[in-house]
């Protein structure tokens, strides 16, 4: 049996490297061998990743956290707690999606980006550079949200719309 420390407070605990990629993986996680976990990254906790979902970099899905179809996590990004990955969706640099948020479809968090709570980022929707979205907002279609802006509450931001830090209401 193997262990390794995957720095959480929890000590070395028992794990191995996945077949494809050889990132490593606790035992208690659930990975798919479709699925690919590069040479520095980590699943641990219960979290799963399926299908043709990969965590590259020094990515990092951990708790429940899932990460499934053809989702990326990677560079530095952490998904966890009970969040979810999908679809073709992306995760990238050091964003982090956390809570129950759920981001699916196409969409794109990158740079410090933080998408939380129950929040959801969908279809071509971005969430970029400083941003963040949480509560119960909703990210979607071709929505942008930017630089450092704070979509929270119950908002809805959708079709062509870009919210950044210097947004201000048109009227």
């Amino acid at each position: 049996m193997e262990l390794f420390d995957f720095e959480d407070g929890n000590g070395p605990v028992p794990a191995h490297k996945h077949v494809n990629g050889g990132g490593w993986v606790a035992n208690t996680a659930n990975v798919s061998e479709t699925a690919y976990v590069g040479p520095h990254a980590h699943v641990f906790g219960n979290a799963k990743v399926s299908g043709y979902a990969q965590v590259s970099g020094d990515a990092q899905v951990f708790r429940n956290a899932q990460v499934s179809g053809n989702a990326r996590v990677s560079d530095n990004a952490q998904v966890f707690k009970n969040a979810w990955v999908s679809g073709n969706a992306w995760v990238l640099g050091n964003a982090e999606v956390a809570g129950n948020a759920w981001v699916f479809g196409n969409a794109l968090v990158s740079g410090n980006a933080w998408v939380f709570g129950n929040a959801e980022v969908s279809g071509n929707a971005q969430v970029l550079e400083n941003a963040r979205v949480s509560g119960n907002a909703q990210v979607y279609r071709n929505a942008q949200v930017f630089e450092k802006a704070w979509v929270s509450g119950n908002a809805l931001v959708s079709d062509h719309t870009d919210v950044s830090v210097n947004t201000q209401p048109k009227g």
